[in-house]
């Protein structure tokens, strides 16, 4: 049986995690749950799960959680705010810490968790794109495993197993074309909070289904894959595939092709970081290829995408480049979904920060480097919004 912590558990990765160890009791169990603010939810979990240990990010819900589960025996260690979730993540005699905290909030436990030798389920792509000049090295130092539970890595990661080095000639990452892939780029201008929040495959959290809207969920992944796989940016190419029922593709020196196929269901990748390098039997939905009809392909429009050329190019640049870029957009989502700036201002919003920070940025930053960026980064879009704001307040005055 597994040992398994669960950062974020309330949240989408969570929740599907949890599934999970629900269904398969006798495979996994639970050792540490982490969660933002949702105490009804999260001492529900305690409740099914009997965690050793809980962290509340908001310390102002502890009370509250303490006394959801006041009448539970024996009681887990209950610790709140920030620092409790790097606690979790380092604790006990979990194997695996599962990182589905979204944004680069993750970067400090999973740094916590490597540290203290437990193998990493990497659902949090910010951590590995901001951080990945301190992580990888952490990873190699301490001899343990970081498994992609996205659906993308992950099948890159399966169809990569029994390649020998060097094998690898290019890798094809599938986008869905998030809400509005079928949209003409004139009406992204009038684009709403609610718009960008109807994604028409996956079913996913606010702040990442935003970012399959622009497409910034593609670009990370690129650089995702880049420190992933230690493959050239050119070499990384990304292809608009609408089914979502190929998750991605890698190509051969012979050129042959392997694709990984599926349902659009996080829990595969998930189950497979997991339970790697073991396959297990599920009595999931089997994928019928005639039920999911035509699968087609289509190159992505780089003027409704701008987003994915600023990763690209954020790549390339290294250093704290891909943290001031993720930390930019994180922020500026955040922002959008608050109805404070257009959904077209998002990739405007990043490329000015990235555009002021390139005389900033060193080849080799360290921890502190990367944190400091990602802090200037947010509040150098804060600025930018204002600015944008009074702009365009200008403008319908005129």
């Amino acid at each position: 049986m597994k040992a398994i912590t669960l950062l974020g558990s309330t949240g989408s990765i969570g929740t599907q995690t949890l599934d999970i160890v629900a269904q398969y009791p006798d495979q996994f169990r639970i050792v540490g749950l982490a969660a933002g603010r949702n105490v009804e939810m999260l001492a529900q979990q305690i409740r099914q799960f009997q965690p050793e240990i809980v962290a509340i990010c908001d310390e102002n819900k502890l009370a509250e959680l303490a006394e959801a589960i006041a009448d539970l025996h024996p009681q887990p260690i209950l610790l709140a705010g920030n620092s409790s979730i790097i606690e979790v993540a380092r604790y006990g005699d979990a194997k695996t810490v599962v990182t589905g905290i979204v944004g680069c909030a993750g970067l400090l436990p999973t740094i916590a968790a490597i540290e203290a030798g437990k193998d990493i389920a990497l659902a949090n792509k910010e951590t590995l794109i901001a951080g990945a000049p301190v992580v990888l090295p952490l990873v190699e130092k301490h001899g343990v495993k970081l498994l992609p539970a996205d659906s993308e890595h992950s099948a890159i990661f399966q169809c990569l197993q029994g390649i020998p080095p060097g094998g690898l000639r290019r890798i094809l990452l599938t986008a869905s074309g998030g809400a509005f892939r079928d949209w003409p780029v004139e009406k992204l201008a009038e684009v709403t909070v609610a718009d960008a929040l109807k994604h028409p495959n996956w079913s996913m959290g606010r702040k990442i289904t935003v970012d399959s809207a622009t497409l910034m969920n593609k670009g990370l992944e690129v650089i995702e894959a880049h420190f992933l796989f230690g493959m050239d940016y050119d070499a990384i190419e990304i292809v608009i595939h609408p089914q979502s029922i190929i998750h991605s593709l890698i190509e051969l020196q012979d050129t042959s092709v392997l694709a990984q196929l599926g349902w659009p269901d996080m829990r595969l990748p998930l189950l497979y970081a997991l339970s790697w390098p073991e396959r297990i039997y599920t009595d999931w939905e089997r994928l019928d290829l005639v039920k999911a009809g035509d699968l087609t392909f289509r190159a992505p429009d780089h003027q409704k995408y701008p987003c994915m050329q600023l990763a690209y190019a954020a790549g390339r640049a290294g250093g704290c480049m891909p943290a001031v870029l993720n930390a930019a957009n994180e922020q500026a989502v955040a922002l959008f979904l608050e109805e404070k700036i257009k959904f077209l201002d998002i990739p405007r919003c990043i490329e000015s920060v990235c555009d002021r920070f390139t005389p900033q940025n060193r080849p080799d930053p360290s921890l502190d480097d990367i944190v400091a960026a990602d802090k200037w980064a947010r509040q150098e879009v804060v600025a930018a919004s204002k600015v944008m704001g009074r702009d365009q307040a200008y403008s319908k005055l005129r």
